[in-house]
């Protein structure tokens, strides 16, 4: 609590200084840090949560998630139902600050550089994928509209099997769930809870393949942009374990 013990977070100094303050115990920072590990904590990456996200509402949702999408046991080696869970959602990349400088190994004491563009171009890519067969369908575009998400919905309706039909899971944006969208027939679209990104495994994709494909680059122009992005894309959907290890979720597969 930053207004009570003044940091935002817990380091092993901070920890230190407060046992002294409340109990007037010196310990070392090595001390300090084999008992924390002894009570079973860590020091991880905190999962970002959005702020105005209701109370309840993942939770809830992971409780009326449909029967029908679980898989009896032991059938893994085929479908579980007629039905296939896709996960689906937008992504920007380009120059400037839509592409992030990632983490490095460096020798310790070092700063690494990397470079960062300052230009304004940048595309959207329209993806979706459906962990349990381990297949995605993506589209490349420049805007990100009603008659884009139109024609994302055409391209993953050509990849669901001829006797599935697509359950889409995505967020509430306006264009998701527009009239003017045009929804195949063989996919039902299901809106998550407001501000749970949490819920879309696609974030875990865009994230994985940011951080490994194409992050830390200079785009020379659209067509760089674009060039880089569909080959991420591509790479990542010749690997479908890949998809499978990212997406798979026991809400909506049964493990």
């Amino acid at each position: 609590m930053p207004a009570i013990h003044g940091v935002v977070r817990w380091r092993l100094i901070d920890l230190g200084q407060w046992l002294w303050e409340e109990f007037r115990v010196s310990i070392s920072k090595q001390t300090l840090s084999r008992e924390l590990r002894a009570m079973g904590y860590r020091k991880l990456s905190a999962r970002p949560r959005h702020h105005a996200q209701a109370e309840g509402a993942i939770e809830a949702f992971k409780k009326t998630s449909p029967r029908r999408w679980r898989p009896s046991r032991g059938r893994r080696a085929s479908a579980p139902t007629a039905v296939e869970v896709w996960f689906a959602d937008e992504a920007r990349i380009g120059q400037k600050k839509k592409n992030k400088i990632t983490r490095r190994w460096a020798l310790r004491g070092s700063r690494p550089a990397a470079p960062q563009d300052q230009r304004t171009a940048s595309a959207y890519i329209f993806g979706a994928v459906c962990p349990w067969e381990g297949k995605g369908a993506a589209l490349t575009l420049p805007f990100c509209n009603s008659a884009a998400m139109s024609l994302h919905l055409a391209e993953v309706s050509g990849m669901v099997a001829p006797d599935r039909h697509a359950v889409r899971l995505l967020d509430q944006a306006g264009w998701h769930l527009s009239s003017h969208v045009e929804v195949p027939p063989n996919i039902t679209l299901l809106p998550l809870p407001p501000k749970c990104p949490e819920l879309n495994a696609i974030e875990n994709v865009w994230h994985f393949t940011h951080d490994n494909w194409l992050s830390n680059r200079i785009f020379q122009a659209y067509a760089d942009i674009v060039d880089h992005r569909c080959h991420a894309w591509n790479y990542l959907v010749d690997q479908p374990w890949l998809i499978m290890s990212i997406g798979l979720r026991q809400r909506a597969h049964g493990f």
